[in-house]
């Protein structure tokens, strides 16, 4: 490994640390955060498209919504059919959802504390990049995303740099 790919994995863990604390501060694990962060971006969605996109069994994913539907965040509403299920953030879960969101933008303002206003333009311009080299099918960039601030990655006139937030093709 070379001084770049081990100063990269250094860093990545400090953030993936300091964001799940992000989590265990609501009370929400990191799947939990993920979960009600993808619903509010993508309401409307089904368990079963949800489970994927967290990577997570059927049985997995059907745990997960019934804990968040008993902590009053999320709610089931009929979908296309009788076996499918329509998840929707309650008003709660939308609060705890962009708390996460704003807790998020807060820790990740924190690590780029150090550097200046050129420094951040020219690695934003690098991550670009390696984001949109991530991913090039739609539900792994979904997984990508899944604690995205959606709002905050579309901003000054610019698109997320992984294409499934213009993609037509639906999933679940």
């Amino acid at each position: 490994m070379d001084r770049l790919g081990n100063l990269l994995g250094a860093l990545s863990l400090t953030v993936s640390d300091r964001l799940a604390a992000v989590g265990r501060g609501h009370g929400l694990s990191v799947t939990d955060q993920a979960a009600l962060v993808t619903l509010l971006a993508e309401p409307g969605r089904t368990v079963s498209w949800l489970g994927e996109v967290l990577s997570l069994t059927s049985s997995g994913a059907t745990r997960l919504v019934d804990r968040l539907v008993a902590a009053g965040w999320v709610a089931r509403s009929p979908g296309a059919d009788s076996r499918q299920r329509r998840l929707l953030l309650t008003a709660a879960g939308t609060a705890v959802a962009q708390e996460v969101v704003d807790d998020r933008a807060a820790v990740l303002a924190d690590c780029l504390g150090p550097l200046d206003g050129d420094d951040r333009a020219r690695l934003e311009r690098l991550l670009e990049r390696l984001v949109g080299g991530s991913a090039s099918d739609l539900v792994p960039a979904l997984r990508t995303c899944r604690l995205c601030d959606r709002p905050a990655c579309r901003s000054n006139d610019r698109d997320c740099p992984l294409a499934h937030t213009r993609a037509e093709e639906p999933v679940g």
